[in-house]
């Protein structure tokens, strides 16, 4: 069976090997394939790979052979699943592989928003400690966790990762899941919506993006957090509506934000959390530590061998 794989450049930028994908059959790698290249691309294919290359209605009725598709990520919304279901296309995606990376890069956001670390050591770079009056110096208010309220949106891998690491920093944990845990770790308490926000010095979503939680922090959202709290999304853009944190920031009403996501990326040069008082925004880099990224590779070659042996996993249609 052939396979296309049709931007492989962010899962293997070159550190990484497909040897074992290109011993599953004829295999066809594009660093990266623009939308009116697609159909062409993948018009010979039974099984093609994507990572954020749309596959819609539209594409997907022009290629005949199609017997597999495979998402190289979790998130599953570059697909029109409705239409691989009809068709008997199995789709499958990578249900966990990123969990200890995301909860890291979670936690890198927090400690930049509390300490300062990059600003600090790029002004000592710069020479302002060498001229310095005094031993040492900082330039905003320097926040110690222990003690401090934490809120997990979303209980999910991702999310019970993060209470492990927000405890060992002392920190007190409210987390609400839509879906309410049949486990709670000790320590934690399980709240509403509402009480986290009110309550919470920190929150850190961690839930997937859904009709339901399109704009799940707005601006009403937004108005129940404590004046000085921080914001921290490294799950899904459409999550926060931007204009309305953005706005937030600006007016000092929040104290910080730290981003991984955007409702659209890359973001456009205008975009208002690009400008916005004390905002940190990472490129969508959480999951892309070698170790996740190799994790990634070996299921989406484990599900491919899976379908080709009669035996189709992690399939999401």
């Amino acid at each position: 069976m052939n396979i296309v794989v049709l931007d492989g450049h962010t899962l293997n930028p070159g550190d990484l090997s497909w040897e074992e994908l290109r011993a599953l059959g004829p295999c066809e790698i594009f660093e990266r394939t623009p939308p009116e290249e697609t159909v062409a691309r993948a018009a010979s294919a039974d099984i093609v790979l994507t990572n954020k290359v749309l596959l819609s209605r539209e594409v997907l009725n022009q290629l005949p052979a199609l017997r597999y598709i495979g998402v190289l990520a979790t998130g599953i919304n570059v697909v029109d699943t409705a239409v691989a279901r009809e068709r008997g296309i199995p789709v499958t995606n990578i249900p966990d592989y990123g969990t200890p990376s995301v909860a890291q890069l979670t936690f890198a956001l927090v400690l930049e928003l509390t300490h300062h670390v990059g600003h600090h050591a790029q002004t000592v770079r710069a020479g302002r400690w060498s001229r310095s009056a005094d031993f040492c110096y900082w330039d905003y208010p320097l926040t110690e966790l222990a003690g401090l309220t934490f809120g997990i949106v979303g209980f999910g891998r991702i999310g019970r990762a993060v209470v492990g690491i927000a405890q060992s920093f002392e920190l007190k944990t409210l987390a609400y899941d839509a879906v309410a845990p049949k486990v709670v770790p000790a320590g934690m308490q399980v709240v509403d919506l509402d009480t986290l926000f009110q309550q919470s010095d920190i929150v850190s979503l961690h839930c997937p993006l859904t009709p339901e939680t399109w704009h799940l922090v707005n601006a009403a959202r937004l108005a129940q957090m404590k004046r000085g709290a921080l914001l921290i999304n490294t799950a899904r853009g459409p999550l926060v509506d931007e204009v309305a944190l953005a706005a937030a920031l600006n007016s000092g009403h929040l104290g910080g934000a730290g981003l991984d996501v955007l409702a659209v990326e890359p973001p456009p040069t205008n975009h208002p959390l690009l400008a916005a008082r004390n905002c940190i925004v990472t490129p969508h880099l959480a999951w892309a530590t070698a170790a996740a990224r190799r994790r990634l590779l070996r299921v989406a070659v484990d599900n491919v061998r899976a379908f080709l042996a009669g035996q189709p996993q992690n399939v999401v249609n």
